[in-house]
C-alpha cells in the first residue's frame, strides 16, 4: 500500500461548504492516484477520459460522492451559522 495519504490532515472538517466540496475533489483525484499511481498512465488516460462525455459524469459522481461523507462529518455546516 502506498503512502499517500488518503484524507489529508486526518480530517473531513471544513469550515464552509465551498472547502468541503474543495476537499472533495482532493480526495477524489487521490483516490484515481492510488488506484493509478504511474504518472505517465494517469496523463496518457487523461486524453481518453476528457473526449467521453460519460466518463466525466462519473467523476462528477465521484466528487458528489466524497462531498456528501464530507458533507455528514461537518454536520451538514448546521453548526457554523457564520458559514451561511
Amino acid at each position: 500500500m502506498s503512502d499517500l495519504q488518503l484524507v489529508p490532515g486526518n480530517s473531513l472538517l471544513a469550515a464552509t461548504p465551498e472547502e468541503g466540496r474543495q476537499l472533495a475533489v482532493k480526495l477524489a483525484r487521490l483516490v484515481i492516484k492510488l488506484t493509478q499511481p504511474d504518472d505517465e498512465k494517469r496523463r496518457q488516460q487523461r486524453a481518453i477520459y476528457a473526449d467521453n462525455p460519460m466518463m466525466l459524469i462519473s467523476i462528477g459522481q465521484t466528487v458528489a460522492a466524497e462531498f456528501a461523507t464530507i458533507a455528514a462529518a461537518n454536520n451538514y455546516w448546521r453548526e457554523r451559522p457564520e458559514s451561511r
